[in-house]
């Protein structure tokens, strides 16, 4: 029976990812690299780390990564404000599983900073969710299980008793991985790419029953 709903953040909350991308652009464009979007799609969902990383090693330049992320988030944090949205149904979606009396955690690759200031933005608040893990929080970054096995346990609950909510291939592979089901949100992958999901959805405005009722 389902006991827990862990949620990603980027794409699932907040549709960031056209805004990280442009921060992660200027980041690369201030060292003297022209990256394009294409260039990070690959990265998408495995963390700021690997995003910027991977970008990093496709051109071939050496970066201290710490560095140019801190620079990324700074730009990040100027050009959301006043325009990163939640997702359609994201905020009640947080509410109607707290309504059903289930246990909330949020799970994102995301660093803290980046966590932080999307839900200041997108106005849920963060005692919204019983426990919050980060980036930070975990070595193996998705596709590997370790951010939902630890989402699940610091709400005291098994990872078949939770519900993980994704768009990204890498983290609806995470999710099984750890034992959870999984309900994926189409938007930033093509649906037929999220085969692996239980459940598939365009919008959390169009969340199945079944998804919240097992």
């Amino acid at each position: 029976m389902i006991k827990g709903v862990l949620f990603d953040m980027d794409g699932v909350l907040a549709d960031s990812e056209q805004y990280i991308c442009k921060a992660a652009i200027m980041m690369f464009e201030e060292l003297g690299l022209r990256a394009v979007p294409d260039d990070f799609k690959p990265f998408v969902g495995t963390g700021e780390n690997r995003y910027i990383g991977g970008v990093a090693e496709k051109y071939g330049i050496r970066v201290d990564i710490d560095k140019v992320k801190a620079r990324t988030y700074e730009i990040y944090q100027t050009i959301i404000r006043g325009n990163l949205k939640p997702l359609p149904g994201a905020a009640e979606m947080v509410n109607r599983c707290r309504n059903l009396g289930l246990k909330l955690a949020l799970a994102t690759s995301a660093d803290r900073i980046k966590m932080i200031a999307n839900l200041n933005e997108i106005g849920i608040p963060v005692i919204s969710f019983d426990a919050i893990i980060t980036g930070l929080d975990v070595v193996n970054k998705k596709p590997y299980p370790d951010i939902y096995i630890r989402a699940a346990d610091e709400l005291g609950l098994k990872t078949a008793e939770c519900l993980v909510v994704e768009d990204a291939i890498s983290g609806i592979t995470a999710a099984k991985r750890a034992g959870c089901r999984c309900l994926a949100v189409s938007g930033s992958f093509d649906s037929t790419l999220l085969s692996e999901a239980d459940w598939i959805c365009d919008s959390l405005e169009n969340v199945p029953e079944e998804a919240l009722n097992w």
